[in-house]
């Protein structure tokens, strides 16, 4: 494995009407996920069987969990709990890491 330092926001770039994603880790204990969503671009409600971070990087996004929105934008976290459902929306462009821990 060759090891490199990158800016994480650079490791993904916006698409037009789009939601981009790259995974960096993929493991059977878990993942990590550059997002990268263009205005207006979102997911649907889900569930996982385990617990979510994410981290925004640019912009700013509508995340919902369990009926509540909160408003996370670049430098701020947050955690999606296991079980809880959960969507996120762009109200701008933004990128997101994603990790998910499975164990």
């Amino acid at each position: 494995m060759t090891v490199t330092v990158n800016e994480i926001k650079d490791l993904i770039q916006y698409q037009e009407n789009s939601v981009v994603s790259r995974e960096m880790i993929g493991k059977p204990t878990g993942t990590v996920t550059v997002f990268a969503f263009d205005a207006g671009q979102g997911l649907s409600e889900h569930t996982a069987p385990f617990d979510a971070l994410v981290q925004v990087l640019d912009g700013a996004a509508e995340i919902t969990i369990s009926g509540e929105p909160y408003r996370v934008k670049a430098g701020e976290m947050v955690i999606m709990p296991a079980g809880k459902p959960h969507a996120l929306k762009a109200v701008e462009r933004f990128k997101m890491l994603l990790v998910l821990i499975r164990e």
